[in-house]
């Protein structure tokens, strides 16, 4: 014990020279090192999914600790709260998505969490401010994020939990496409297909809350009579099945509702052929995910004729032009929407401990299931 005494004595006189040791102790740099020393911030340690390589989400991702981090002086310590699993962030961890963090990496892309501690620097943040990273941010799968204040943007505290977490990437791609292609007026009408997908459910609610009639196609499945009833109490004018629409005019299929100028999908194959059928003479369809993985086909007299648009949306790109400065407005308007019960969808809150069940019914294992949320809390 005495040698390493001496030995951790003669290490620290070192840089002082012939000083003794009282007086190095109290030397002006001394005492400047030890309020270093005292002012760092770490955060606590961090429970995080991580994935060393792409591949299978059920077999490359574990749970760890992570170290603690220290806090900058402009960042900010964020308690997770929540955080979903999105299929983007599952093509992420493959390694198909076109954005991609690099390995090893800590999964997930948005999510909600409550400021635990700031830097020094930091201004109109405070520890217990409820908080998103807007626009979203790598790593969210973990219980304690450190990142630059600029990252993350302050919500309503009243702000329902797992609406907060998952508001960002489906719900705005939502509003950005019903927005960003046709000017829509109250009486118009859209057509999609993936109705049942959290985007199709936020486009379904949005267009009724701004009078735009939504006609919405689903896939044949067991059950759905019960689909459709589902759609219609969410605002859903028209809900068919891929199979009703198998005849030579799906328009005669429809009273009081005009021609779609807008179309939207996701799925791709003969659901995205549905789509055009329905849409009127310069009418616009866009693409923004390919769920079927089977390719667009359109006919030559659709382009000719019908003198149709196909356009594509990918939220992504989108926030990092100018308008991603619009993100944090709109992403308040609809968490006022979530609050007043005028936007909802189905999601299954998950203990963090159970993140390998989530991640399979994620993963389709069990058939349909709700969006997936991480609760950090439980």
């Amino acid at each position: 014990m005495a040698s390493l005494v001496r030995s951790a004595t003669l290490r620290f006189l070192k840089p002082f020279g012939n000083l003794t040791l009282n007086e190095a102790v109290n030397h002006p740099r001394t005492q400047t090192l030890s309020l270093r020393a005292f002012s760092t911030t770490l955060s606590p340690p961090s429970k995080a999914v991580v994935y060393e390589q792409h591949g299978p989400p059920d077999r490359v991702t574990r749970v760890i600790q992570l170290p603690p981090v220290e806090v900058k002086e402009n960042d900010v310590c964020v308690k997770m709260l929540a955080a979903p699993i999105n299929p983007s962030d599952i093509n992420r961890i493959e390694g198909v998505y076109p954005v991609r963090p690099q390995v090893p990496a800590v999964g997930g892309y948005e999510g909600v969490g409550e400021v635990h501690s700031v830097g020094p620097a930091v201004k109109g943040l405070l520890p217990g401010d409820l908080v998103i990273p807007s626009p979203p941010s790598f790593g969210t799968w973990q219980t304690y994020i450190v990142k630059d204040q600029s990252v993350w943007y302050k919500i309503n505290k009243n702000s329902p939990l797992e609406y907060a977490a998952t508001i960002t990437v489906n719900p705005l791609t939502a509003l950005r496409m019903l927005e960003d292609f046709v000017t829509l007026n109250k009486g118009d009408a859209i057509v999609q297909n993936g109705a049942t997908s959290i985007v199709g459910q936020c486009i379904i609610q949005l267009a009724q809350h701004r009078g735009i009639h939504n006609i919405n196609i689903i896939r044949d499945r067991t059950g759905s009579d019960e689909v459709k009833e589902k759609l219609k109490n969410l605002g859903a004018d028209e809900v068919f099945t891929e199979s009703q629409l198998e005849v030579k005019n799906v328009k005669g299929l429809l009273s009081g509702i005009p021609e779609p100028a807008l179309g939207f999908n996701c799925v791709g194959g003969n659901a995205a052929s549905l789509v055009l059928k329905f849409l009127g003479r310069g009418g616009t369809m866009v693409t923004y995910g390919g769920m079927s993985k089977k390719p667009i086909t359109v006919s030559t007299s659709s382009f000719i004729f019908k003198d149709l648009s196909l356009r594509g949306f990918w939220l992504q790109n989108w926030m990092s032009s100018e308008k991603a400065k619009e993100c944090r407005v709109l992403i308040d308007s609809l968490l006022d929407l979530a609050r007043e019960g005028k936007l909802k969808y189905e999601m299954e809150l998950v203990p963090f401990d159970n993140f390998n069940a989530a991640i399979d019914k994620a993963l389709g294992k069990q058939g349909s299931q709700p969006k997936q949320v991480i609760n950090f809390q439980l």
